[in-house]
Order: C-alpha cells, then structure tokens, then sequence
C-alpha cells in the first residue's frame, strides 16, 4: 500500500500488449491480494489487438482470472484522468527501448525482460511450452515483489526494489 491508503499500481509495459505484459497484469492481481493493482499497455498495439489466446490459456490452467483482460496503447494511462502509476515495468527490450509517455504521477520505472513467447513460426505446442516458462518467470519474480515489506514499497524505495528484483 502507498502510505497506507491504496494499493500500489503497476503498469506492465511490451510492445504489442499481447502477451508478456497481458500475463504479468493477470499474474499480479491474482498474486496481489489486494495490496497491488496490476494493469499492462503496449507501445504499439496492433488495430483490434487483443490478448494472445495461448497467454489466455496458460492464465487458466494456472486458475488465474481472465476476464476483463485487454489490450491497449500505453497512451490511455498518460491521460491525467487515468490511473497514477506507482510503477511502470516493461517487459520486453522492444518497449524498454522506446520513448515512454510522460506518466502522470512520476512512477517508478525498471525493465524485467522476458523472451516473446509468441514470436516465430514454431507450433502451437512449442509456443504453449514458451507462455508456460514465461508465467513461470513471472511468477518468481512477482512473488518476490508481493513478499516485500512496506517499507520496501515506498515512493524512494520503490525503483531500486524493482531494480533489484530485475538482477534475480
């Protein structure tokens, strides 16, 4: 909770907003419990872009909600009537290279990468295996981030927890 009044709000940043970032924002809310709000953008959504249906089923067998689940431009959360951001985290090399928004609120921002497990032409089995181990990855980290005690989950102490939670 920032300073005890709401939950921290994460904003995971990828390119297309399909996958990594869709199975982080799922991940963390289910993981959260209440202390953390998760939401995911894309720097450059596809038109009519929505979640890859094998992010979507991997979310489900691990029991994790999916509903509501969307993607969208990053640009709907510089809005100043959007949600403040406490941290935005890419996800992929792609957005973490680009030219960011100017996030209203000033968050915290690290760079978690993770391989696209939707990219090339590999079969449906073997790209299911890729959204698998990418959950998986995410789940340690997020798990670490839930686990962290209040004080780590400050304004000042928020970019080096992220930072750190990167380097695992």
């Amino acid at each position: 909770m920032i300073s005890g009044t709401r939950p921290l709000h994460v904003l995971f940043v990828c390119t297309h907003n399909s996958a990594r970032s869709v199975l982080a924002e799922a991940l963390l809310n289910h993981l959260g419990h209440g202390r953390f709000v998760a939401f995911s953008a894309g720097s450059h959504p596809r038109p009519d872009q929505r979640p890859n249906p094998l992010a979507l089923q991997v979310l489900q067998e691990a029991g994790i909600a999916v509903e509501g689940l969307a993607s969208k431009s990053w640009d709907t959360f510089a809005d100043p009537d959007a949600p403040h951001m406490d941290l935005v985290i890419t996800v992929c090399d792609n957005a973490a290279g680009e030219s960011c928004p100017l996030w209203p609120g000033g968050p915290a921002v690290a760079h978690w990468g993770y391989a696209d497990p939707s990219a090339g032409s590999a079969p449906d089995a073997v790209k299911l295996q890729a959204f698998r181990r990418t959950l998986f990855l995410l789940r340690r980290r997020l798990e670490r981030l839930v686990a962290e005690p209040p004080e780590r989950l400050t304004p000042s102490q928020l970019v080096q927890t992220a930072r750190n939670l990167a380097k695992e």
